[in-house]
C-alpha cells in the first residue's frame, strides 16, 4: 500500500480517484463567491474514502482531540478532524495539532465542554483546553456572500484571544454558517479541505485534495487570483505549503503570484510578524526563503534586505541570510530551541552593516554608525513586518557586541562572556565567519575561552595585546563625553 493508503485497491480505489478528478474538473473557476454573486448551486458529491482504504486510524490522533470528536458524535453532532491535521496523516507523518469542525453553533459546543471558550474576531471558534494543549472547535462556514465577508482560513484567523462577552456585536454578522460542502469549498487549498469523520472513520474529499497529494500538488480552490485578492496572504501560504510538503504550485496557483506579491503591502505588519514566523520556525526555512524569492514575494517582507541581495561583494553573492535560515532550520529539524531575535538580526545585518558604512564614510565613529544604522533599518523594517520589543532589543544587542568580540584585554572579555546574549552573538559570529567576514582566528579563541577553566581564560586575556589581536582597530577609540553617549540597550 502507497503512502495515502489508495492506490493498491485495483477498479474500486481507481474509481474513487476519478471521482475526486471528476470534482475537481467541476470546481475549476467556479470562484466560491461567484457561486452566491450568480445564485449558482453546485452540488459536488463527495468522494468518501472508507476506513480500509486509507492509512489513518485513531491511535494517531491525539486522546484530547479524540475526546472531542467523541462528546460531539455522542451529542448528534457532525464530528469531523479538517484541514492540516488530515493532511498530514494521510501523507504519513505526525500532525502538529488537531483542528475539529462541526454543525453544532458555538454556543452549543461550548455547552458541552467545561474547559471550552468561544474566542475571535470575524468568526467565533471555540477552543476546548486541555491543560497546554488546545483543541480548536469551528463550526461549518457559509460562502460568504461578498468580499467584505470573506473570513480567514482556520489558520488564518488571527484569534485574539476574546470571548464572546468582549466580542463586538457587529462582528457576529460575519458568523455565517453552512454544510460542510460549503466549507470545503471556502478553504484554501484541496489539500487542506479534507475531512475525517470519527463517525464512520472516513475520509471526505469534494474538492480532489487526494488525487493532488498523491501527485504532490498544491492548488488553489477556486480561482486563484480571487481568492488571492480576497487575502494575499494565501500567496505566502502556498509558498510554505509547497515548501513544507515538498509539493509543486499547480501552474495556475502560481501563475498570480509575481502580479500580485504588491497586495502584500496592504497587509498589517501586525499579521506580518505572525507569517514571518510560520514561514521560517517550521524547519524549512531555507526552501520557503528560495521560493519566496522566486515568486517576488520576499521584496514586501524585508525590502531593505532584500535590495542588499541584490549586491556582490568582491564578485560573490551574499550569503549569510541562507546560511542562517539553513542553521535555524538545523535547529528545529532537532528539537532545540529558536528565536526570533536571532532570525531578524540575521535577515536584517547586511542592510545594517551598508548603512554602518555609509555613516562611517561621513566621519562618525563605528559606535554611534551602529546604533544609528540599526535605528534606520529598523524604522523601515517596521513598516513592513512589526517586530515586538522582546525582540528588537536583543537583536540589536547582537549587533553592537559583535563589534565588542574584537576587544578582549583586561576585563573586557569576561564581561562580554557573562552577558546575557553572549552566546547568540558568538553564534553569529560564527556565521559571520562561515561567510568571509569575520576573522576565524577570532571565532576559534572565543571558542576555546569558552571551555577551559577560569585560570586559562585569565592566560588567555594576559597573553592579548592591549588593543587586541583578533580585531580591525590598532588604536584605543577615545574616551568619549556622556553628551555623546549612545543610549543603553542593556
Amino acid at each position: 500500500m502507497g503512502a495515502l493508503g489508495i492506490g493498491a485497491r485495483g477498479t474500486e480505489s481507481g474509481v474513487i480517484i476519478r471521482a475526486a478528478r471528476q470534482s475537481t474538473n467541476r470546481l475549476q473557476g467556479f470562484p466560491p463567491l461567484a457561486l452566491l454573486r450568480t445564485g449558482e448551486k453546485t452540488i459536488n458529491n463527495p468522494v468518501i474514502i472508507p476506513r480500509d482504504q486509507h492509512i489513518i486510524t485513531r491511535a494517531q490522533i491525539s486522546e484530547n482531540a479524540l475526546k472531542v470528536l467523541n462528546r460531539l458524535k455522542d451529542a448528534g453532532c457532525a464530528s469531523l478532524l479538517v484541514g492540516g491535521c488530515v493532511r498530514d496523516l494521510m501523507l504519513g507523518r505526525e500532525p502538529k495539532d488537531f483542528d475539529v469542525v462541526t454543525d453544532a453553533r458555538p454556543e452549543q459546543i461550548r455547552k458541552l465542554f467545561h474547559n471550552a471558550r468561544v474566542i475571535g474576531r470575524r468568526f467565533r471558534l471555540v477552543h476546548v483546553r486541555f491543560g497546554r494543549d488546545i483543541i480548536e472547535v469551528a463550526t461549518f462556514r457559509a460562502i460568504p456572500r461578498d468580499i467584505s465577508e470573506e473570513a480567514l482560513s482556520m489558520e488564518e484567523e488571527a484569534v485574539t484571544g476574546e470571548d464572546e462577552h468582549n466580542t463586538p456585536a457587529d462582528v457576529f454578522d460575519h458568523n455565517v454558517f453552512g454544510s460542510q460542502e460549503e466549507d470545503a469549498l471556502r478553504r484554501d487549498f484541496t489539500v487542506n479541505a479534507l475531512y475525517y469523520d470519527i463517525h464512520d472513520f472516513s475520509v471526505i474529499d469534494y474538492v480532489g485534495g487526494v488525487p493532488d497529494l498523491k501527485g504532490g500538488i498544491l492548488r488553489v480552490i477556486g480561482d486563484p487570483e480571487a481568492r488571492y485578492r480576497e487575502d494575499p496572504v494565501r500567496m505566502l501560504r502556498a509558498v510554505r505549503f509547497a515548501a513544507k510538503l515538498g509539493f509543486k504550485l499547480e501552474d495556475k496557483t502560481a501563475a498570480p503570484i509575481r502580479q500580485l506579491a504588491p497586495l502584500l503591502a496592504s497587509v498589517s505588519p501586525a499579521r506580518m510578524f505572525e507569517e514571518v514566523l510560520k514561514l521560517f520556525h517550521g524547519g524549512y526555512a531555507l526552501e520557503t526563503y528560495e521560493l519566496l524569492r522566486h515568486y517576488g514575494l520576499f521584496q514586501y517582507l524585508f525590502p531593505l534586505t532584500e535590495k542588499s541581495l541584490e549586491h556582490e561583494e568582491g564578485g560573490f553573492p551574499v550569503t549569510l541570510v541562507p546560511r542562517a535560515l539553513a542553521n535555524t532550520d538545523a535547529r528545529v529539524n532537532d528539537n532545540k530551541p529558536v528565536t526570533p531575535a536571532f532570525l531578524f538580526a540575521a535577515m536584517l545585518w547586511e542592510p545594517v552593516r551598508e548603512q554602518m558604512g555609509e555613516y562611517i564614510l561621513r566621519g562618525m565613529n563605528g559606535h554611534d554608525a551602529m546604533f544609528r544604522a540599526a535605528d534606520y533599518v529598523l524604522r523601515e523594517q517596521l513598516r513592513h513586518v512589526t517586530i515586538p520589543k522582546r525582540f528588537s532589543v536583543p537583536m540589536r544587542e547582537i549587533w553592537s557586541m559583535q563589534g565588542r568580540l574584537d576587544r578582549r584585554a583586561g576585563q573586557q572579555a569576561f564581561r562580554l562572556f557573562e552577558h546575557k546574549r553572549f552566546r547568540a552573538a558568538y553564534d553569529f559570529l560564527l556565521l559571520r565567519v562561515e561567510i568571509g567576514e569575520a576573522d576565524q582566528a577570532l571565532a576559534d579563541w572565543w571558542t576555546r575561552f569558552q571551555t577551559v577553566g577560569e585560570n586559562d581564560r585569565r592566560a588567555m586575556v594576559t597573553d592579548i595585546a592591549p588593543s587586541g589581536t583578533g580585531g580591525k582597530r590598532r588604536r584605543r577609540r577615545r574616551r568619549r563625553s556622556p553628551s555623546g553617549q549612545a543610549p543603553s540597550h542593556g
